[in-house]
Parts: C-alpha cells; sequence; structure tokens
C-alpha cells in the first residue's frame, strides 16, 4: 500500500513539474530552423514572425539557416532535436513534398512532428531573364517548344515547390527544360539575373525587387487569381494552363513529444504575431496571404497536402537528382 501511494505522489509531483515547466516557458532563447539560407521567401516572413515573437515572449527568437536537400536537412535536424519548446521548425509545403520526391527521408511529416499552426502561404510567379525574347506565357511556351532541352530552370533546392512547379508546368505543357537546383531561392535568383538560367517560378516576396527594377520579366502567376500586388500578370491558368494552381505555404511545427502546454502557448501567440498590425502589413508588403489557426487544424490540412503533393510528384514525373 505505501509503495502504491508513494507511485500515485511521484507520477502527482511529474504532472505538476511538467505542469509548472509548460507555465514559466519561455526562460531562454528560442532556435527557430530555416531550411533555406538568408533572403529567401521563407527566411524573409519568418524573421518577421521571429522578430514579433521576440518581443511577445520577452526571449529571443533565434532564426537558424540550415539550408540543403530541398528542406531534408533542416526537417531531419529538427525532428531529432529535444521535444522541450526550444526548437521550432519554420517549415514549408517542401516538408510533405521531400518524402514523395526522395521516396526515403529521414523523417515523418506526421509521426515526427507536432503542428502548432499555419502561418502564410505566398504566390508564386513565372520570371524570366530579360534578354529571353518572351513578353508574354504563350510566347515563352512557343519558345520553349522551339528551343527542345536548351531552357534551364533555377529552383530554391530539389524537392521544393519553386522545382516542382516548374516540373509540372514542364511537363503539362510538354516541354523539354533542364533543372538546375540551388540553395535557396537568392542564388537561383542571382544566376537567373547572370544569365545563368533562363526562367524560374518562385514566390512573389523574393522576385518583386527582382521585377520592378526590370533585372527579370514576370509572365504570370501560379495561384487561382490574380495578386494585388502585380495586377498586370495573368495567372497560368487563363494563359493556356487550365486548372494549374501552386502557392508556398509556410508553417511551424516541433518534434514530437513538445509539451501539449508549450504547444498551445506557442499557437496562441504565433496567432497573436499574425494579428499583429505591423506583422500584416508587412507580409501584405511581400503578397503573402496571413493564415494562422489551430494545432488540430494544421495536422488535418498536413495530412490532406501529402498525398495531393505525391500525386503532383508522380504526374509531373519529377525526380530528386
Amino acid at each position: 500500500m505505501k509503495l502504491l501511494f508513494r507511485c500515485v505522489a511521484t507520477l502527482l509531483l511529474l504532472g505538476m513539474s511538467g505542469a509548472l515547466w509548460a507555465q514559466n516557458w519561455p526562460t531562454k532563447p528560442i532556435r527557430m530552423i530555416i531550411a533555406f539560407p538568408p533572403g529567401g521567401p521563407t527566411d524573409l516572413v519568418s524573421r518577421v514572425l521571429a522578430q514579433r515573437l521576440s518581443e511577445q515572449l520577452g526571449q529571443q527568437v533565434i532564426v537558424d539557416n540550415k539550408p540543403g536537400a530541398g528542406g531534408n536537412i533542416a526537417a531531419e535536424l529538427s525532428a531529432k532535436a529535444a521535444p522541450d519548446g526550444y526548437t521550432v521548425f519554420y517549415n514549408t509545403s517542401a516538408i510533405v513534398i521531400g518524402p514523395a520526391l526522395y521516396g526515403k527521408v529521414n523523417y515523418d511529416p506526421l509521426k515526427d512532428f507536432a503542428p502548432v499552426a499555419l502561418t502564410a502561404s505566398v504566390p508564386l510567379v513565372l520570371v524570366v531573364n530579360p534578354q529571353l525574347p518572351a513578353r508574354s506565357v504563350k510566347e515563352f511556351l512557343d519558345l520553349a517548344k522551339s528551343r527542345a532541352g536548351a531552357l534551364n530552370y533555377s529552383s530554391s533546392g530539389t524537392g521544393t515547390i519553386t522545382h516542382l512547379a516548374s516540373a509540372m508546368m514542364s511537363t503539362q505543357m510538354g516541354l523539354q527544360t533542364q533543372h538546375i537546383p540551388y540553395k535557396g531561392s537568392a542564388p537561383g535568383l542571382v544566376d537567373l539575373v547572370a544569365g545563368q538560367t533562363q526562367f524560374m517560378i518562385d514566390t512573389m516576396n523574393t522576385v518583386l525587387p527582382y521585377a520592378r527594377d526590370n533585372r527579370l520579366r514576370g509572365l504570370a502567376v501560379t495561384g487561382s487569381k490574380r495578386s494585388a500586388l502585380m495586377p498586370e500578370l495573368p495567372t497560368l491558368a487563363e494563359s493556356g494552363m487550365p486548372g494549374f494552381e501552386a502557392a508556398a505555404w509556410q508553417g511551424i511545427v516541433v518534434p514530437t513529444g513538445t509539451p501539449a502546454d508549450i504547444i498551445q502557448k506557442l499557437n496562441v501567440e504565433v496567432n497573436k504575431a499574425l494579428a499583429h498590425p505591423d506583422v500584416r502589413s508587412r507580409l501584405a508588403g511581400q503578397g503573402a496571404d496571413i493564415l494562422g489557426g489551430s494545432p488540430a487544424e494544421y495536422a488535418a490540412y498536413l495530412r490532406t497536402e501529402i498525398p495531393r503533393w505525391a500525386k503532383a510528384v508522380k504526374d509531373s514525373g519529377a525526380k530528386a537528382e
């Protein structure tokens, strides 16, 4: 009887200490792992949120860029981190595209992560080097078909949405194009401007500065509707590619095993940050659509995205180089 009492007392104390730990969180800086280098679309949005979260939580949220392998390096690192609330993974759609594209990765997007919240969705834009004699989607497609195998496209890495969107477009339109993967959007755009590659489908927040000063030429957006930031650009769907739609969504997950109270508190703070006028203004200026929501809603969204992108990878014929 005494042994049973001691066991029950110990469990109660452990439960109380766990609750107290979650209540006091955070007591030190938080590392926010990003799968892409500084200056890219994910980095731009994540830093706006990290700054606001730092102010709200009273602890610094440190952005830690871990690019490479289409986001798989960062995902694996995040999955293996201590589940104590001090490592969060600012993830993109690459978390569900990677397993389908690579076949085998060292993480499971559902089993190894606990969803916190969706954060934003950023439209994609088809841009070309200005030296390319194409000023519309039709002219671009005609040119690509006449130069079979000669046009190269940049991406932010194998397995990313920027890779898959271009592969899907090429497959749907019967184009023979060559994929040149980079460790993030920024270096891919630099080579596109330099003429090392000829086109790219990338997020609006990164291509906008290049398009505005005519270093790149925008041809179309990949969303279901035109963007308020680039209203002159048609959608690919209305440019001879019916049904084509792709967007780069982002969210926050933590390693599985992170205390539920910490996940809930972090969710509240993320939604609070997304609702802040300064954050909304800065993200709108990047063309980002603000999302938010509960951990359960993000979990449900991930479960629907996995089969959708698995089918997209299969149908496009995209492969990890």
